[in-house]
């Protein structure tokens, strides 16, 4: 029943009449339109163009990317992702431009030892070659309903590229936000977006930036060594109430949780961005006692079966036997690997984030799910 102080909406009966006129045909239309329009703000996938290819590091390079025929790319949050598809699998890589300017996504990558993607792109991409993406998504961007306009970013590495995202819409849009980047980084040479984080915190009040080295060179005067708590507290301040967001290489995670904890800084004022699967699954409290992780166990999915080792994740196994499900995030977050478990028994990490029935029915996320016996999935 409608609130009785409520207005009166009277075009139900026209709405139904002109839905009882439609046609199979205009049915058939609008379902197209809609998909249509779903479809340019949320693209399964895209096949981009590399316009620029910019050497930010000896080691890292920004890929430019732009439709080929010239139009907008959908829209994004300043901190989300988009996943890269190569080499027949795929990693997920943060948009470090500004949302604000929609004819292009830049793409920061930086070489990892043995990196399957990020050295095929580092070393063999050029401009004109043609990248195949998804859509942007993933949870780590700015809410200021939650999140305030006072935030901390402590970044590593390539972890600053969602930070730069969201340094470059400040820049861009002017809002009333206070942004403080603390940017750790192994030497002075390995330094992403330097010249331009100096910049933009010179020109923008609401911008401060400080780059802390852990091997500085001869003559280095700003911080230097690690993240520790002293030296956040020192560089941003006292954080009661700002919330304090986290990007970089995995051992940043733990480590910058224990900083934050030792400042009494609560949880729930701490973002992680999700960044792949565990790098050690035996050293989480549920991996089954005396399960030796070298072991190999048969996998069947989509009628193929291999074999692959315990402490791999199904969804890398299921790549390298030719079988590629739907991913983006590979971190156990997004859940587009979803898998259900028709046999056999798995070990998922922590880092996945399950809805509250897939244990019952038997779902995990492949990306960080491993098999501990021979086991069937379906896909």
């Amino acid at each position: 029943m409608s609130h009785p102080l409520a207005p009166r909406y009277d075009g139900h009966d026209a709405v139904r009449a002109d839905l009882d006129t439609r046609t199979p045909d205009d049915a058939a239309a609008i379902a197209a339109a809609t998909a249509a329009a779903v479809g340019a703000h949320h693209p399964a996938r895209l096949d981009l163009t590399v316009a620029e290819v910019l050497t930010e590091t000896p080691s890292t390079r920004t890929f430019r990317l732009r439709r080929p025929d010239g139009r907008d790319l959908p829209p994004f949050l300043a901190g989300q992702y988009v996943a890269v598809s190569a080499a027949g699998t795929s990693r997920p890589y943060a948009i470090s431009s500004s949302p604000a300017r929609p004819d292009h996504w830049d793409l920061t990558v930086r070489r990892v030892p043995g990196g399957r993607i990020s050295n095929h792109l580092v070393d063999t991409v050029e401009p004109g070659h043609t990248l195949t993406t998804g859509g942007p998504t993933g949870t780590f961007h700015h809410n200021p309903l939650f999140h305030g306009e006072d935030v901390v970013f402590l970044a590593g590495g390539s972890g600053v590229a969602p930070a730069m995202s969201m340094i470059r819409e400040i820049a861009d849009r002017g809002p009333a936000r206070r942004f403080h980047l603390l940017y750790g980084s192994r030497s002075a040479d390995d330094i992403v977006f330097r010249a331009e984080l100096d910049t933009l915190a010179a020109e923008h009040p609401g911008i401060r930036v400080h780059h802390v080295v852990q091997h500085p060179p001869a003559g280095w005067t700003g911080p230097s060594g690690l993240l520790t708590a002293a030296l956040v507290e020192e560089l941003a301040g006292p954080l009661a109430g700002r919330t304090v967001y986290v990007c970089g290489p995995q051992a940043l995670y733990p480590y910058a949780l224990r900083q934050l904890a030792a400042l009494g800084h609560p949880r729930r004022r701490i973002r992680f961005e999700a960044n792949g699967a565990p790098a050690d699954p035996t050293a989480q409290p549920h991996w089954p006692a005396g399960t030796d992780p070298a072991t190999e166990v048969t996998v069947t999915a989509r009628g193929h079966s291999f074999r692959t080792r315990r402490d791999r994740p199904l969804l890398d196994a299921l790549e390298d036997a030719g079988v590629r499900p739907e991913a983006a995030c590979r971190s156990g977050e997004c859940g587009l690997c979803r898998v259900r478990v028709v046999k056999g028994q798995v070990h998922t990490a922590t880092e996945a984030r399950l809805r509250l029935s897939d244990e019952r029915f038997g779902y995990t996320h492949a990306c960080v799910a491993y098999p501990i016996t021979d086991t069937e999935l379906d896909l």
